[in-house]
């Protein structure tokens, strides 16, 4: 009994985690292109579940569904750098958390605005019967959640190991000036990781709504909790944004778990503390968050 119990957090906090590591994995392509931390990414997050909504009622295939969903958030990604962060090149970095807080309230609103208030859920991908494993159930959208993230993350490593543009991105994140003067676009690369981050947000919404459905609000908590993630990790790593993530989504399913669920929230946060007080550049930042 115990152990079906122990399996049954773990899977709720791993596929709550890819969540997270996703939204992590966006904060971090930003901080490494630009070295602004956006916390307008909870509201990509919930833009991609809403948007999602909003399509698949129409009647629009799941594909095409995914596509907008995806597509249209990054697109809001590029008018977010564009439009809030190129104008204010070199300025102090609380000016720009400032800024993207601001952003995060506009999208918020416009989102409340015109999808509405409600909560909304969408249809599971592949059904809703559970697989029982050791005594616990895991749903086959929980599968999509991880599996999806594994391939996200496979996905990037190839892109910035083998692919020249993902190098050029590399390059401007460990020295802009350099890049720059080796014939990188470097405005077009932080548009570029403003795109794919708020692509991966809106990725990581539509694969949770089916599980946890959504609303305009939800992209606060979530983004605070890829944020915490992202930290946790080593502000500017990739490995430790995913590690981060998941560390995020199972501990918060235990102590929900174990202790009350009335600590849900606040276990992500009680962990970020615990750890910048040990190691203040998370888990895998000793040389990721050193700058040139």
């Amino acid at each position: 009994m115990h152990f079906s119990q122990f399996l049954q957090f773990l899977f709720s906090g791993l596929t709550v985690g890819s969540t997270y590591a996703l939204a992590a994995l966006g904060f971090t392509l930003i901080y490494n292109a630009s070295q602004v931390i956006n916390f307008a990414q909870g509201e990509f997050i919930m833009l991609g579940g809403m948007l999602a909504v909003y399509f698949s009622l129409q009647g629009w295939p799941l594909p095409v569904v995914m596509l907008l969903a995806i597509a249209l958030p990054a697109l809001v990604g590029i008018l977010l750098e564009k439009l809030a962060i190129e104008p204010v090149k070199g300025a102090e970095p609380i000016t720009l958390i400032i800024i993207t807080i601001g952003a995060s309230l506009v999208i918020r609103g416009l989102v409340q605005v015109f999808l509405g208030k409600g909560t909304f859920g969408l249809p599971p991908f592949s059904g809703d019967q559970p697989i029982e494993i050791g005594g616990a159930t895991l749903l086959p959208q929980s599968l999509w959640v991880m599996g999806v993230t594994g391939l996200v993350v496979v996905a990037l490593w190839f892109f910035f190991a083998k692919t020249l543009l993902g190098k050029a991105m590399l390059a401007t994140s460990f020295n802009r000036m350099a890049a720059q003067m080796v014939g990188i676009n470097v405005q077009w690369i932080l548009l570029l990781s403003f795109a794919m981050s708020a692509a991966l947000g809106a990725l990581g919404g539509i694969l949770i709504t089916p599980i946890t459905l959504t609303s305009y609000d939800v992209g606060v908590m979530l983004g605070l909790k890829g944020f915490v993630a992202a930290v946790l990790g080593g502000m500017g790593s990739g490995l430790g944004a995913v590690v981060g993530g998941l560390l995020v989504g199972v501990l918060e399913a235990f102590g929900a778990g174990y202790i009350s669920s009335a600590y849900k929230d606040a276990m992500p946060f009680v962990l970020i503390l615990f750890i910048l007080f040990f190691m203040p550049r998370g888990l895998f930042g000793g040389q990721a968050t050193d700058r040139v």
